[in-house]
């Protein structure tokens, strides 16, 4: 005898219609976390569209193909990456900031924002092209960083100093945990030294060889 009882069935829910702004901001988060957790080999489709419940198909029909989803990726962290670099040069417009501020800020940049993995991609996928609009955030972050030098004539010293630092913020994100490591060094120690030299760039002669 049938029972009288009608067995209910799982309610799937559904998600709602998002724009295609929503799906893009989304997606592309989703494949920053793939980036920064396993490098550019996990950004795919697939699991892009997994994480933000897609299917592959329509994920695409968003973007077109998985090179353009890279590449709004790539646009997306520099885009952030300059705003980065903005953020310090507010900081030093602003109030005159220690060297730890401003190092803390440029090696966060690298670290937690994901510039370093970015930049390894861009470099290894030979689409430097991207990283054009860092150039006049790099420059008005040189121009700011003069205004607290001590001569009319720190131009040439403060662009070693943000060579120094960004190039010293890039290996710190990459390969810092392996080193520090090895030398016994703790999760500060890049940055520590980093603060104690900068200073050196800001005073006339205090870096041998700058004046040539």
């Amino acid at each position: 005898m049938p029972s009288i009882y009608k067995r209910s069935e799982p309610t799937k829910r559904k998600r709602k219609n998002r724009s295609r702004e929503e799906v893009h901001r989304e997606a592309l988060a989703a494949a920053r976390e793939l980036l920064l957790e396993g490098g550019p080999g996990a950004i795919t489709v697939a699991k892009v569209a997994g994480k933000v419940g897609m299917s592959h198909a329509n994920l695409l029909h968003h973007f077109g193909s998985a090179a353009a989803l890279h590449s709004a990726l790539m646009g997306s962290m520099v885009a952030d990456l300059t705003d980065a670099f903005g953020d310090v040069v507010k900081l030093l417009k602003d109030k005159p900031a220690g060297p730890r501020e401003v190092v803390d800020k440029v090696f966060d940049a690298f670290d937690k924002g994901g510039a370093g993995p970015l930049a390894s991609w861009i470099i290894l996928s030979d689409e430097v092209e991207h990283l054009e609009p860092v150039k006049v955030a790099v420059t008005d972050l040189v121009d700011a960083i003069v205004t607290q030098a001590q001569d009319d004539e720190a131009n040439s010293r403060v662009r070693l100093a943000v060579l120094m630092m960004a190039i010293s913020a890039y290996g710190d994100s990459m390969i810092g945990p392996h080193i520090r490591e090895m030398l016994d060094q703790d999760d500060q120690s890049a940055r520590k030294l980093m603060s104690r030299i900068l200073p050196l760039f800001l005073i006339p002669s205090g870096i041998p060889g700058s004046e040539k």
